[in-house]
């Protein structure tokens, strides 16, 4: 195996014995502009097994133990030099392979696909979290504003106890997968294929909770779609649920401690702007980074007063917008014009996540 340095872009693993094979792959990865990474089991296998931008597996490797306890990942194909036997085939299904390229007639095909795996990458898109202070704080509405003033983000729904973004935007009805479709993901996803699976608002792919099953989201699943999604280049929102008790929950920490922008969003009122600081200020709290969005609302406190209550920056504010309520309760998303208050924090927002 050769040797790679840190920075070395990830390689194709070739899994095979056959050397006449082993020579045919080569020989293509040569013309599709890489060198191939090998493995044949142990911790060597399982680390480039899950960062190879494509794996190719000889026939004569579908039986190997080592493979074949390996977790399911998209980019897997085996590579033949003549038609497979049905055992074999029930193995590369098993594998969860895309494809059996037969060569010497889909050279061109593996041709094709090892070049596209080769490619620079697309950047990941900016990620931004999103919770509330306390209940209807607004944070649902802030974090809908962002994604569709980014224009094509991806708006994922951690709050499964919160009714379901999708009403807000007004996609209940839409088809798509929702959060108890996906609690089972693990590991790399295909982004392009998650994302073309959800339902779609105002131009919106968004992942929702289901209001018939109130499903928990293992940490896992949310850290797996969350990644996926912004290996698309998009931007990706999440809305994140109050921390119970026991403070928030491994996935809420996973995605906040990624976030290029993380905001919490305190109503102004004393009681809130105290939860908020004991939120920021508790013991190894992934909230202590975040900025404030502080809602605004007659007779309640100022920003600066919520400011220096919280013991955080403020980042904007909501102020109180009656046309924002009724487009909620019509399923209306957001209006996020740039003349709209939540329009221009949600730009300010972007703004910081893209750097």
């Amino acid at each position: 195996m050769l040797p790679t340095s840190p920075d070395s872009p990830a390689r194709p693993l070739v899994v095979s014995a056959d050397e006449d094979l082993l020579d045919e792959v080569l020989r293509l990865l040569a013309a599709a502009g890489t060198v191939a990474e090998r493995a044949a089991g142990g911790p060597a296998l399982r680390r480039a097994y899950r960062d190879a931008p494509l794996v190719l597996v000889g026939a004569d490797a579908l039986g190997s133990g080592a493979l074949r306890s390996l977790p399911r990942r998209p980019g897997v194909v085996v590579v033949t030099a003549g038609e497979l036997p049905a055992a074999e085939w029930a193995a590369a299904v098993e594998l969860g392979a895309e494809r059996v390229a037969v060569l010497p007639a889909e050279e061109s095909w593996l041709l094709a696909r090892c070049a596209a795996a080769v490619r620079a990458p697309v950047e990941r898109g900016p990620l931004v979290a999103v919770g509330g202070a306390c209940g209807g704080a607004g944070a649902s509405t802030l974090a809908a504003g962002v994604a569709l003033a980014a224009g094509g983000a991806v708006l994922v729904d951690a709050d499964v106890w919160g009714g379901g973004l999708d009403l807000l935007m007004g996609a209940e009805l839409a088809e798509g997968l929702r959060w108890p479709d996906l609690v089972g993901l693990r590991g790399r996803v295909a982004g392009e294929a998650l994302v073309a699976a959800l339902p779609e608002a105002a131009g919106v792919p968004l992942l929702a909770a289901d209001r018939e099953q109130a499903v928990p989201v293992p940490a896992e699943a949310l850290t797996a779609v969350v990644d996926a999604a912004r290996a698309t280049g998009r931007p990706v929102v999440v809305d994140l649920p109050r921390p119970g008790a026991a403070g928030p929950d491994p996935g809420a920490r996973a995605v906040l401690a990624d976030a290029d922008a993380a905001l919490l969003v305190v109503p102004a009122r004393l009681r809130s702007a105290s939860a908020a600081r004991l939120l920021v200020s508790a013991e190894g709290s992934p909230w202590s980074t975040a900025s404030l969005v502080v809602r605004t609302c007659p007779g309640g406190l100022g920003v600066d007063d919520v400011a220096a209550v919280v013991g955080r920056p403020v980042l904007g504010e909501l102020p109180p917008d009656r046309a924002l309520v009724a487009r909620g309760e019509r399923g209306r998303p957001p209006a996020v014009g740039a003349r709209t208050p939540l329009g221009g924090l949600a730009r300010r927002v972007l703004a910081v996540a893209r750097g």
